[in-house]
């Protein structure tokens, strides 16, 4: 059941069983008699058990706010305490007749001479139950007690209904004497009525007499040997003939045999909506639900009658009555139960599988309805009364396996007898109803408050009057107003059939009609808004201003219950045409004589005294008319006015929500249409049935019916920024809105209003300067402001710009939906039949997107073909062949919140279990853990923390794995390239051989690349797919173990999801991933020895943690923080780093000699050493970053740490025993050498990378060194001068690196592309590397990669002659933006190139002020960069802008006089050569700037600004030219196709495209 496994059925019970569970024994084993009312008596003892405490502990969930959470708590405590009642009950043979509320009824059917023994049983387990259940502790406070009553005799069993529906009553004497004596019980009492006494062994009880009561407290039983009650239950046993006979039942009705006549019995007794699932064979415990529903009780107080056939037939009467208007209504009649003074009957709206839209409107009218029946037909009626409340309930079984009953639980069903007393004779409803009905507020009167029993905080309640027409017609308004600061979005075409429409009818003289069709919440309200502001402005639609001066629009909003008034929206129009509508009552008639003066003959007036309302003397000539005569001279009038009206004044009709106007009002537009030139705008919801006349409009060849879409998904999230009132939000809360919304822009309005008012957000000034930070905590804003890329162009500059992000404690996936939107979901939810709806549940379950294997295994019986095509794509669209994603809006997750918690569970728990042995790499990259050996380092740790009750720790590498794995992937057709070895040749022959030259190794990896097979070698070039993996198994996983409470191993894949993302170069995802990590070890310590985490984790993920973190926080800018991790990470792993130099000069001599000396043995493969392997990649990754962040500092100190950092990596590379690796380590020395300016370490690195790489095509992870090898060989080349190598050397490196999914090696292979060509003055192939790079880095939204992309535009603008990329005007906005971020502040050598670029535009452009601005801000970097390639491209644009300088001194156009003189350049020069030693690519530029300063120096005349530096660019003296390669080189394609022509020799085309 919804709260646990005590009330779930077994599968395997047949039909007849699973009804019979649900029924007492007295239906299940009883003869049929006849028709309805059925009347039959018996002789019994009654038990009558009420939970008190329950109603006040109900009241104190419904004071607070999470209404759903607290009702799965509440239905979790009363089915459990009240289950062990029900399965105590059934130990002694009782027949449990009905569980209402918190009463259980329970009946023991014998004959008159057994009545005494069996009360002393019944006695006896009345003992028990308050013994062991008396007292229920709760952690809310309040404890639940039980009162007991006892009554014994004669009982009559009635029932009523027809051949459809059958409800079971027990009425008489003694069923009264059990409910008296159950309120006068206390709690922890027995009350025997006065009859149970006389019948009973009275020597056996110890009793208290209450006299003025007539009933008897029952104390104790006087029983001295236990064993002979044991004898007495056996001699009671011999009366009860349908005691169980297993005792592994607990009722013989659930052994029955199948008998087809026996079902059809039963199911009369039960709900349709319940018996359709149960048909399905939907397990019990998957019917439970918690949904908002609106509930109804029937109170029927009736004179007292000595005839008790005559009460049936009365009760048959008023049971077939309520039945059927409730069922029209959209309701069922749950259950009748007698009480002392009549008769009630529960009736519930909104029902799994009932859900109506209005249905508070419906429920409010069938009561009325019931109401004045029961009054008027019903003669022994002595008082109806009937209460209507709606809000949020459990919907499910409760009880035990073996009998249990559908039931609803919640404050508000317990309000509903509350308000009964209150109210009497009325019917009333509480304030949710009142306000969710939208009925007109003259239907209802305000009640006063009452005071009711356990309800500490009554609600306003209403008295439901009934459907009156008031005396009024409608005003003129609209649903929406226009909001000046909201543009509306996305609706230009909507727009455009307006404006086209009005040319029409100006121009043609003719009527036109438009028509806007689109679900709820698209926005149709808001386009009339704004078409109602663009038909009043002047001169709109392109015409001349004194064409059209002024435009009448007659705006009107129609709800449902207009439909039923006919003409109503004819009546309303014309009231605002004459514009009576707004003046007061004494005056509308003067007010429409006006109007109507000139227009309609006078005696004619008094036809529109019934329509407006007025008293216009009847005249001679209308009183001769009947009624058909005076509606078509009214119509005729009306005609006859608009048309006057037109001639003078363009008139627009905006009708809101048209589907709701009466067929009278579509006739006379439809005529109105074809003779008047008016133009109507109307909106209409398509899942409305039209009347004749609105088809019959809709055909009218001047009418169009224009569809309004969904809004796409960039409108929608500008719209969420609007809303928030921020310029961007973060990633998760784009996938939140969009995965909600599907393009609804009233969706997102809502859920934004929801997320402000529930303070999830966080709100930061964005043109508030970045700091670096000490705290982990404290980076959600920087680490959201670091993936912005776009800005509101709307937004002026003296705006404050705020950005937003989530809180660190929140789980979006968890947050509810505002109640609004999910009764939307839950009504299209309703819309599917029963193994639909289970279909859509269990899948909203495991996630948005998800394999079709795993909804197969928590449904084994389904299949694809199970539910028809067209249904299933209603709520599930298919995505590819095995993968499922959710296509409309909200339906998952107000499916997963319908779920009762214990469900939710154990559903996450299977999705947990089947996704563990998917959490790893995919196929093509081998298997295995993001986190490398990540299951084998903490094998022993996790499982002797007794947490992972589902992870299991196989090898993810082997076959099988990646065998399942391949099902999540199925490759595009365009990843189709693969790498294939024709050559005989052997690996091991492959792998004695040694490249000497970088020739050499590219022409191997030519060789290589031309031996592409699509059949054989797919395991280094099959398509990676590990993004998939992460969106379809580790994020999903790491949810379901967060909602059933499994931190531990949601830690540990919440680091394999951060090392994937950062595995796919998207930091962002990595910080959200590692924050949620954060939150479940809860807040850190000021104190490391008192450091406590809530998770138990191991010091190796642990460490792990703090090196996801530092590299996160290197690609932020935080660079001091990522230094202080990276050393933690580095502790954890027992490898120190030290602080000083003293330690470095200790730590450098035991790398060089010590570790080198020692010879250690290469570990094996064996599970045993996997997890020293573990340790040992995380302190490569750790020293990696390391010197990247030493490297970024252009001290002496920081180039020491630095380098020791590469020399332990190498180190640790050397003992990781991995070819791959050495070859990274020996490319990353290789950089940091040429970055220090240490030309023969650098090519000496760069030879021993190029020995080492001999092995790295047999495996995913050598592929990805080789790639990174020929990038830094390109690089080399680049910074060499040799540049068409350089070129060839990346395009190739392209090719891999595109093939392996690395976005971030990819962009930087394309930033020394566009180098590369910007230097051969390949315009036009820099301008397609460029547009290649921009849709690469505006995926990941990456602001260091977008800094070097816009520093590369500019420099096609400076000296691209003519070509452009992107314009300098956004280039510039970037860099204002983005200037204070601490990823750009960090990283001096883009910058200096950006500001020096930047200066050289401005003094182009002669403003000088600028110039001087951004000439400081590159003086202030340029001693802070080193000799890498945009360091040293950096130095060259500064010396040009300092070469310049001193040109324009003379010219005094600088408001500063600079310092700098041509001595200060000389020295900046000097040192460029001394620094840049590993750039000669620049040298004879600055060359060139040198003799320009020395020329400058000895008083020589300079050439002007426009030719002094484009002299040396166009002639390219420094360059030598080697168009050797060029022949080959295009720009059409950078991928390379091979295309063996058969007839040429199998001649090689290979062409680049951008």
């Amino acid at each position: 059941m919804a709260t646990g496994d005590r009330v779930g059925a077994p599968p395997l019970w047949p039909v007849e069983a699973r009804l019979a569970a649900l029924l007492p024994d007295l239906l299940v084993f009883r003869k049929p008699r006849g028709s309805e009312p059925e009347l039959a008596t018996a002789q019994g003892v009654l038990l009558g058990v009420h939970v008190t405490g329950f109603t006040a502990l109900m009241d104190r969930f419904s004071l607070s706010c999470k209404s759903e959470h607290d009702m799965d708590k509440l239905a979790h405590i009363f089915s459990y305490y009240i289950s062990d009642i029900v399965e105590h009950v059934l130990c002694f043979g009782g027949d449990i007749l009905n569980i209402t509320g918190n009463v259980l009824l329970a009946l023991w059917t014998v004959e008159q001479n057994q009545l005494s023994d069996i009360i002393t049983l019944v006695a006896k387990c009345s003992l028990e139950i308050q013994e062991k259940f008396g007292i229920y502790h709760t952690r809310e406070g309040q404890d639940l007690q039980l009162k007991i009553g006892l009554s014994a005799g004669r009982i009559s069993q009635v029932i009523v209904g027809d051949e459809q529906r059958q409800y079971l009553l027990v009425i008489g004497r003694d069923v009264d004497g059990v409910q008296l004596a159950q309120r006068l019980a206390q709690a922890n009492e027995i009350v025997l009525s006065w009859n149970c006494w006389k019948l009973c062994e009275q020597y056996m009880f110890e009793v208290e007499i209450m006299r003025e009561d007539e009933a008897v407290k029952l104390r104790d039983m006087r029983i001295s040997d236990p064993f002979d009650f044991d004898e007495h239950f056996d001699k009671c046993l011999d009366y009860l003939p349908h005691y169980r006979t297993s005792a592994d039942i607990l009722r013989t009705a659930l052994e029955l045999d199948p008998d087809s006549a026996l079902e059809q019995t039963l199911r009369k007794h039960i709900m349709k909506s319940l018996l359709k699932k149960i048909d399905e064979g939907q397990p019990m415990e998957y019917i439970s639900e918690f949904r908002t529903v609106t509930t109804v009780l029937v109170s029927l107080e009736l004179h007292k009658t000595e005839w008790m056939l005559h009460l049936c037939h009365l009760i048959q009467e008023a049971a077939l009555y309520i039945s059927t208007v409730i069922e029209k209504g959209g309701g069922q009649l749950s259950r009748i139960f007698m009480f002392d003074k009549g008769c009630m009957f529960l009736c519930v709206f909104g029902l799994p599988g009932d859900k109506k839209p209005d249905e508070c409107a419906h429920a409010l009218e069938s009561s009325f309805s019931i109401f004045s029946f029961c009054w008027e037909n019903l003669a022994e009626t002595k008082l109806v009364s009937i209460s209507i409340t709606n809000g949020p309930v459990f919907c499910g079984m409760v009880g035990a396996i073996a009998r249990h009953e559908y039931t609803v639980i919640g404050p508000k069903v317990s309000l509903l007898a509350r308000m009964i007393t209150a109210y009497p004779g009325l019917v009333s409803c509480d304030e949710v109803t009142y306000l969710r009905s939208m009925l007109p507020a003259y239907n209802f009167k305000k009640l006063p408050e009452k005071m009711m029993k356990n309800i500490s905080n009554p609600e306003k309640m209403y008295e439901y009057l009934g459907h009156r027409r008031c005396i009024m017609f409608g005003k003129r308004h609209l649903a929406r107003e226009r909001n000046q600061n909201h543009p509306l979005l996305d609706r230009e075409k909507e727009l455009e059939a307006f404006q086209m429409a009005q040319q029409r009818c100006l121009h043609l003289k003719k009527g036109q009609a438009v028509l806007y069709e689109g679900g709820k919440g698209y926005g149709k309200s808001q386009l009339l808004a704004e078409i109602n502001f663009l038909a009043q402005k002047e001169g709109h639609r392109g015409l001349p201003v004194t064409t059209v001066t002024f435009i009448r629009v007659l705006p009107l909003k129609l709800k449902e219950a207009d439909s039923k008034q006919r003409f109503y929206a004819i009546q309303t129009l014309m009231a605002i045409f004459f514009e009576i509508d707004t003046c007061p009552a004494c005056y509308r008639q003067e007010c429409l004589f006006k109007q109507l003066h000139g227009m309609v003959e006078e005696p004619l007036h008094c036809l529109f005294n019934d329509l407006f309302f007025v008293k216009f003397p009847l005249s001679f000539r209308v009183s001769h008319m009947d009624d058909l005569a005076r509606q078509k001279k009214v119509k005729a009038c009306f005609f006859q006015v608009l048309q006057k009206a037109v001639r003078e004044t363009p008139l627009i009709f905006l009708i809101d929500e048209a589907q709701y106007m009466d067929a009278a009002s579509w006739e006379f537009l439809g005529t109105l249409l074809s003779s008047v030139p008016i133009i109507m705008v109307m909106t209409l919801t398509p899942t409305f049935t039209l009347c004749g006349w609105a088809q019959h409009f809709l055909q009218s060849p001047q009418a169009i019916l224009v569809p309004i879409s969904k809004l796409a998904e960039t409108s929608l999230l500008r719209m969420a920024c609007w809303e928030l009132g921020v310029v961007s939000i973060p990633q998760e809360l784009q996938i939140y809105l969009l995965r909600r919304c599907f393009g609804n822009p009233f969706y997102c309005e809502v859920l934004c209003q929801d997320l402000l008012s529930k303070n999830i957000l966080l709100f930061h000034d964005l043109q508030k300067e970045e700091e670096e930070t000490s705290k982990w905590e404290t980076l959600s804003a920087n680490a959201m402001k670091s993936t912005m890329y776009s800005i509101s162009p709307a937004s002026s500059e003296d705006q404050d710009l705020y950005v937003c992000t989530v809180k660190d404690d929140v789980n979006l996936d968890t947050v509810l939906l505002p109640p609004l939107l999910k009764e939307i979901a839950v009504n299209q939810l309703d819309q599917l039949n029963p193994e639909e709806q289970l279909l859509v549940k269990c899948a909203a379950v495991i996630g948005h997107s998800f394999h079709i294997d795993l909804l197969q295994h928590l449904l084994p019986g389904w299949s694809e073909n199970t539910a028809s095509p067209l249904r299933l794509r209603e709520g599930l669209s298919l995505l590819q062949t095995e993968d499922l994603e959710f296509g409309v809006p909200l339906l998952r997750e107000a499916a997963w919140e319908l779920w009762p918690k214990a469900q939710q569970v154990a559903l996450h728990l299977e999705c947990a279990c089947f996704l563990q042995d998917l959490a790893c790499r995919c196929g093509s990259c081998q298997g295995g853990d993001f986190v490398p050996f990540h299951r084998f380092a903490i094998c022993s740790a996790k499982s002797s923390s007794g947490t992972s009750r589902f992870c299991s720790y196989r090898d993810t590498g082997s076959i099988l794995t990646r065998v399942i794995t391949d099902k999540l992937q199925l490759p595009s057709p365009q990843d189709s390239f693969q790498f294939q070895t024709k050559s005989p040749r052997s690996q091991e022959a492959f792998t004695n051989e040694h490249y000497r030259t970088e020739e050499e190794f590219l022409d191997q990896v030519n060789w290589r690349l031309a031996q592409t097979n699509l059949e054989k070698d797919m395991l280094t070039t099959k398509p990676c797919h590990c993004d998939e993996i992460l969106k379809l198994v580790l994020s999903p996983l790491t949810q379901h173990c967060l909602v059933i409470g499994e931190t531990t191993c949601a830690f540990y894949y919440l680091l394999e999801a951060a090392a994937a993302s950062l595995d796919l170069s998207d930091n962002y995802m990595a910080f959200f991933y590692l924050r949620k990590a954060s939150s479940l070890l809860g807040q850190p310590s000021a104190f490391s020895y008192l450091k406590k985490h809530k998770v138990k984790i191991c010091q190796f993920e642990e460490a792990t943690f703090c090196r996801l973190r530092s590299e996160v926080c290197f690609n932020m800018g935080q660079i001091t923080l990522a230094k202080k991790l990276a050393r933690q990470a580095l502790r954890l792993l027992k490898r120190s780093f030290p602080w000083t130099w003293f330690g470095v000069i200790f730590q450098t001599f035991l790398e060089k000699y010590w570790r080198s000396c020692s010879q250690s043995q290469p570990l094996n493969n064996t599970s045993e050493n996997k997890k020293k392997l573990a340790v040992l990649q995380q302190r490569v990754h750790c020293l990696s970053l390391l010197w990247q962040l030493y490297n970024l500092e252009a001290t002496a100190s920081s180039r020491r740490f630095a380098c020791l950092a590469t020399l332990m990596q190498k180190n640790s590379a050397k003992e990781f025993a991995s070819e791959a690796q050495v070859v990274s380590t020996y490319v990353a020395l290789s950089q940091l050498s040429q970055n220090m300016g240490d030309r023969e370490k650098w090519l000496h690195c760069e030879q021993m990378a190029i020995q080492k790489s001999t092995l790295c095509w047999f495996s995913r992870e050598g592929l990805l060194a080789t790639a990174q090898l020929m990038q830094a060989l390109a690089y080399t080349k680049l910074c060499l001068g040799h540049l068409d190598f350089s070129i060839k050397l990346g395009f190739q490196a392209h090719e891999i690196c595109r093939h392996l999914k690395k976005p971030a090696l990819e962009n930087l292979i394309l930033s020394v592309l566009f180098r590369s060509a910007f230097l051969k003055k390949k315009f036009d192939l820099c301008v397609h590397v460029l547009e290649s790079q921009w849709a690469l880095i505006s995926q990941g939204h990456d602001v260091l990669g977008l800094a070097c992309f816009y520093s590369a535009c500019l420099d096609l603008l400076l000296y691209g002659e003519g070509w452009l990329c992107r314009p300098f005007g956004e280039c510039l906005h970037f860099i204002q933006h983005y200037e204070h971020s601490c990823i750009l502040t960090s990283d001096f050598n883009v910058m200096l190139g950006v500001h020096a670029s930047l200066a050289m535009w401005f003094a182009q452009d002669s403003q000088w002020n600028l110039f001087e601005h951004h000439f400081s801000r590159a003086r202030q970097l340029v001693k802070r960069t080193n000799a890498s390639l945009f360091g040293s491209h950096g130095f060259v644009r500064f010396l040009e802008c300092h070469v310049l300088m001193l040109q324009k001194i003379p010219e005094g156009v600088f408001k500063h006089t600079p310092s700098e003189t041509h001595r200060q350049a000389l020295k900046y020069i000097k040192e460029f050569f001394s620094r840049c030693v590993t750039c000669p690519v620049y040298h004879q530029w600055v060359s060139e700037l040198k003799a320009s300063v020395m020329r400058y120096g000895r008083r020589e005349s300079t050439r002007p600004f426009d030719t002094c530096f484009t002299r040396i660019w166009i002639e390219g003296k420094f360059l030598e030219e080697n168009n050797s390669f060029e022949g080959n080189l295009g720009i059409q394609r950078f991928v390379r196709v091979a295309d063996v022509k058969e007839n040429k020799d199998e001649e090689e085309i290979q062409e680049y495209i951008c």
